[in-house]
């Protein structure tokens, strides 16, 4: 069946901000479909307010809309593009559940939009927990015995009935949001409570606990025909309990006979046709009884899911591309494989290989939250790896996940530390599993599947390395161990600790017994067929497939894994730097680890390696493909951190040189190239041990910023105000040596900060953007809202900032970007940091301004001058806003975590970023808030808690809400300095001072907004329950006087009801040169 030509233009809507449960796999999926439609002819029209993406770069959708997913919103769109259907199956849940607001508020049906990808009635039939359990019994398939509660007595009736645990799944949710095991009463009542807060039809299902059971997943895709394929089996290591995305997986299932294979694969393809999914992918989740075989039907998605990338990626199987083809009327026997060019749709992929997907957890950040895994998920990332075994992939991937380990390693800590691991759903539980084998071998084997629910054939692969790394300790490291070492993933570095060599040494051995990396293709059909796409993984003692690039490629280091810090925004950067070299005819070569991303998509780059980004495995693919020049500006960190040694090897980095990037990341070198430059710094020392912190913070004064050297993300950053501060920061026992120093600086207070974005060819510069953070110093620069313009920056301080940056530019040699943060107080500028390489701002600022950075970078890097491509004239240019205003709101998935408080500071803590445009400020601002899931209120009682130094500053604000119809409540404090200047708050109690008090008030429905400014430790702790309550009832707040600022204009602004949509300008613009 051809495509269908009724349909001229469908819109697709994206999944907004990068979120704990919902992250970078959707711009991948988007970016696969929006091309796979337009190669139909179809004009389409995207919306997504995420500005980090590649899907909402120009030129990837014929119209872009950075617009909230909002029912108004996206119907104000539709009206003006009348898009003949809507494809929801791309944008995750959020999607999923735009699309039943917009069916339910008849929406669709007034404009004439039909859906596509998947019915209305699939998705309600999929995602009500309760139908979906009906259903499946009704075509003979067990399910978990449950009740959907709608109410915490429907619960309690269900758990007297069954017994406890029970899994508490909230409906329509995202990520296992709201998900939870309740093994207590109290905890039941609790966790019902939050499920129904978390679910939009405020719903959950309660059901029988499955813990301890074998959990697996099918990627299945199925036409109008009938037609269905399983594009890819996964198995997860972790049992039942442990959220997939939390867990470590392998594909293709490891432990399933083939009989109980084939029993779940028809299963699977008969869930599809209850729902009626018949045009599309659809993920479905089974558990196994280990010792029964008992499988019962978790749940099934019917869209693109987290598990579709990495099945996409474990395959080559381009199941977004193929799902949107399908959409449109294709039949799977019509969509040809682009991977083999001879197969189609309909050839189930076939693996000689294992692919293992291993998460990250931000266990730093948030500590506290990472001793117990459960339903809810709570990984930010994951990194993937590929090997001829189980074990070969396995050290790769968790070698690629940059979590301080060289792959699967023993713990350094005794057995009441490991048994507490091995019993619960802990992250670290599979090196505590390894632990015990190095220590009591084979003999723990039954032992450890007891305690850890792992199936004993993961447990004897690992005892198997165990044997092999006992081997080298031992001293019988020859050619024949070296080479089975390799091909079990061990590292260089790993083996060189093993044998008490160095790494060097571990290379020459190597060398000197010809024992190389080999590479394979992925080409979806284990070797029947040719691969027409050259997608490579490495292994070892193999043969070598494909030719190489040749020296006139570039390699691209990409930024691996997703985390707070290193997030989406590198990874765009790296995917339009290889889109621009291959538009410029160049050919380029992506190195990256990251499954979920459009970087590792097998059509971006013209070669394309699934690798851990470590010094040994660049260096392989570089010597494979014959390539000395390396890009590591885009990427983040984890690039710049390998820099040093692929010079030393022989690689050129390409832009800014290191010896420029070291004048920047040095504070001595920095400190030295601000005086000669006769620029303006906060006054700074670096210690190298607890009594030399404690000496600089005397000699500086307090308040001093505390932070690591070369760390990204504001890793360990913090504000001391005093001598207590400072003692309880030295308490977390960072590494403090003459290797590991901490910079002390002085805190600038009640400063604004800037953020400067800026391309220089060595001479000319481009000054792209400066952006204004409306939160005052001390807040994280990736979690501050940020507005572009600068809207409160006078003409003088504006030049001084570019006037500086042309200096630093020049005076290090910059060749590429080039980012600068500023602090701005009484008129005196300081210059924070300067870091030669992309910020995290720049997609935001390319889209607001219509100027693509990144493709003028790479422009640049082939030789060409800002003046030719008419961005500066004379040897300086700056851009500017198209979109009158713009803001970029920094997304944070606070209600992860129970026991966070969501205060802000100078470590970063948000996972994404979404971003509003407006004619006014207060308009783009509201529009942010939204896209970022908070709606702000346009009535009701505004809650005010503020210190007392903040209260002069406050006071406007809270005014200007009075007028604007609120009521105003208030601690007594707070209430009595409004009331001493002309408002009438009512007094609310603290938590502390009986009740009712204001948490009553927030559980009751009475307080609407909420405006809380701790200051000091005990502030922050007496009020953080205050925050952390808004975050679970989903309250809007805010912690700073200045974003209390925005949001007042912004209410005001949405309360007018009056707001307008734009889509980014169609082509690029010049900037502003001269």
């Amino acid at each position: 069946m051809p495509a269908r030509r009724d349909l001229k233009k469908i819109l697709i809507p994206g999944s907004g901000a990068i979120v704990i449960g919902q992250a970078c796999e959707f711009d991948y999926s988007g970016v696969q479909a929006v091309k796979a439609l337009k190669e139909e002819g179809y004009e389409v029209v995207l919306v997504n307010p995420n500005p980090a993406t590649v899907m909402t770069t120009p030129g990837i959708a014929d119209k872009i809309y950075l617009e909230p997913l909002k029912v108004p919103y996206v119907e104000e769109i539709i009206r003006l593009e009348r898009p003949d259907a809507i494809l929801p199956t791309m944008g995750g849940q959020t999607a999923l559940n735009l699309l039943l607001e917009l069916s339910d508020g008849g929406i669709l049906e007034k404009w004439g939009v039909e859906v596509i990808g998947a019915s209305v009635e699939s998705v309600r039939l999929a995602e009500d927990r309760g139908r979906f359990k009906k259903a499946m019994e009704e075509i003979g398939l067990d399910v978990p015995r449950s009740v959907l509660a709608r109410s915490v007595q429907d619960a309690e009736d269900f758990a007297a009935m069954t017994g406890l645990p029970v899994v508490i799944r909230p409906s329509f949710t995202l990520g296992g949001i709201g998900g939870s095991i309740a093994y207590t009463r109290e905890q039941l009542r609790q966790q019902i409570e939050r499920a129904l807060l978390e679910s939009p039809v405020r719903s959950a299902l309660v059901e029988e606990s499955l813990l301890g059971w074998k959990e697996f997943e099918m990627e299945v895709m199925r036409d109008r025909k009938d037609n269905a394929v399983i594009v890819c089996s996964i198995e997860n290591m972790d049992p039942m309990g442990v959220h997939t995305g939390d867990s470590i997986t392998a594909a293709p299932v490891q432990t399933l006979s083939d009989r109980e294979y084939q029993r779940m694969r028809t299963a699977a393809i008969d869930v599809l046709r209850a729902v009626g999914v018949d045009c599309g992918g659809s993920n479905v989740q089974f558990a196994v009884h280990p010792s029964t075989g008992r499988m019962t039907v978790i749940e099934m998605n019917p869209r693109v899911s987290r598990s579709s990338a990495m099945a996409s990626k474990a395959t080559g199987f381009p199941i977004a591309r193929a799902a949107a083809k399908l959409a449109v009327g294709y039949t799977l026997d019509e969509i040809p494989n682009e991977i083999t060019g001879e197969t189609t749709g309909c050839f189930e992929p076939a693996l000689d290989y294992v692919a293992v997907k291993v998460p990250r957890f931000e266990t730093d950040k948030f500590p506290a939250e990472h001793v117990l895994l459960g339903t809810q998920m709570k990984s930010v990332g994951e990194a993937m790896a590929l090997g001829r075994t189980f074990m070969e992939a396995l050290n790769k991937a968790v070698r690629a996940s940059e979590q301080g380990y060289e792959g699967i390693q023993e713990l350094d800590m005794g057995y009441d530390g490991l048994d507490k691991m091995l019993s619960t759903a802990h992250p670290k539980k599979i090196f505590a599993a390894y632990t015990v084998l190095k220590r009591e071998g084979r003999r723990a084997l039954g032992k450890l599947a007891g305690k850890t629910a792992y199936d004993p054939w993961f447990l004897f692969q690992m005892a198997g390395q165990a044997d092999l790394e006992d081997r080298i300790s031992e001293g019988s490291l020859d050619g024949e161990v070296l080479l089975e070492a390799k091909r079990f993933g061990l590292s260089d570095r790993r083996i060189a600790c093993l044998s008490g060599k160095t790494e060097r040494d571990v290379e020459d051995m190597r060398r000197e017994y010809d024992i190389e990396p080999c590479f394979h293709f992925v080409d979806t059909c284990a070797g029947e067929f040719p691969a027409a796409t050259p997608y490579f993984y490495s292994t070892w003692g193999e043969t070598d497939e494909g030719e190489p690039t040749g020296g006139t490629g570039v390699a691209i280091l990409a930024s691996g894994p997703n985390r707070i810090g290193q997030g989406l925004e590198f990874d765009t950067c790296c995917t339009l730097a290889s889109l621009a070299w291959k538009e410029q005819g160049r050919k380029t070569v992506i190195i990256n680890s990251n499954p979920e991303t459009v970087s590792t998509d097998y059509n971006v780059s013209d070669r394309l390696y699934l690798e851990p980004l470590t010094a040994e495995h660049v260096k392989a693919v570089l010597a494979k493909e014959g390539i000395r020049e390396v890009l590591v500006q885009l990427g983040g960190q984890t690039p710049l951190n390998l820099a040093e040694e692929l010079e030393r090897w022989g690689a050129r980095i390409v832009g800014t040189s290191l010896a420029g990037i070291d004048e920047a990341e040095d504070r001595g070198k920095f400190s030295a190239l601000l005086k000669r430059l006769g620029l303006r710094q906060p006054e700074s020392r670096m210690a190298g041990s607890p009594e030399e912190v404690a000496a600089a913070a005397e000699t500086i004064g307090y308040p001093v910023l505390l932070r690591p050297s070369y760390v990204l993300g504001g890793k360990n950053m913090f504000v001391a105000h005093d001598r207590g501060d400072l003692g309880l920061y030295l308490s977390r026992g960072l590494p403090l040596d003459a290797s590991h120093q901490l910079l002390v600086d002085k805190f600038i207070e009640d400063a604004f900060e800037y953020d400067l974005d800026a391309l220089c060819d060595g001479r000319n510069v481009y000054v792209a953007g400066i952006l204004e953070h409306i939160e005052a110093a001390g807040i994280h620069s990736g979690d501050s809202t940020c507005v572009f313009p600068a809207y409160k920056c006078t003409p003088e301080l504006y030049r001084e900032m570019a006037d500086a940056a042309v200096l630093i530019a020049r005076e290090i040699g910059v060749k590429g970007f080039l980012n600068i943060q500023f602090a701005a107080r009484n008129g005196e500028l300081y210059i924070l940091e300067v870091n030669p390489r992309a910020s995290r701002t720049v997609p935001f600022i390319s889209k607001a301004s219509g100027v693509n950075l990144v493709k003028s970078a790479v422009k640049l890097w082939q030789g060409e001058s800002l003046e030719a491509l008419g961005l500066t004239k004379n040897g300086y240019g700056e851009g500017r806003c198209l979109t009158e205003w713009a803001v970029k709101e920094a997304v944070f998935s606070f209600d992860r975590f129970s026991s966070v408080d969501p205060v802000l500071g100078p470590e970063m803590r948000s996972t994404g970023e979404v971003m509003g445009t407006g004619a006014t400020v207060g308009e783009a601002f509201a529009k942010c808030q939204a896209a970022g899931g908070t709606m702000l209120p346009v009535k009701g009682t505004v809650f005010v808690s503020v210190n007392d130094y903040d209260k002069p500053t406050i006071f406007p604000a809270v005014k200007k809400l009075a007028e604007l119809g609120f009521s105003v409540a208030a601690t007594k404090g707070t209430a009595m300095y409004l009331f001493e200047r002309g408002l009438f708050p009512e007094v609310v109690l603290k938590v502390h001072e009986g009740r009712p008090n204001v948490l009553d008030h927030m559980r009751t429905g009475k307080i609407q907004f909420l405006i809380n400014t701790p200051l000091g430790p005990r502030s922050l702790h007496g009020d953080q329950e205050i925050r952390m309550e808004a975050v679970r009832r989903k309250i809007p707040y805010t912690t700073t006087t200045s974003a209390a600022e925005a949001a007042v204009e912004a209410m005001e602004a949405l309360q007018k009801g009056k707001f307008s949509v734009n889509s980014l300008p169609e082509t690029e613009q010049p900037g502003t040169a001269g």
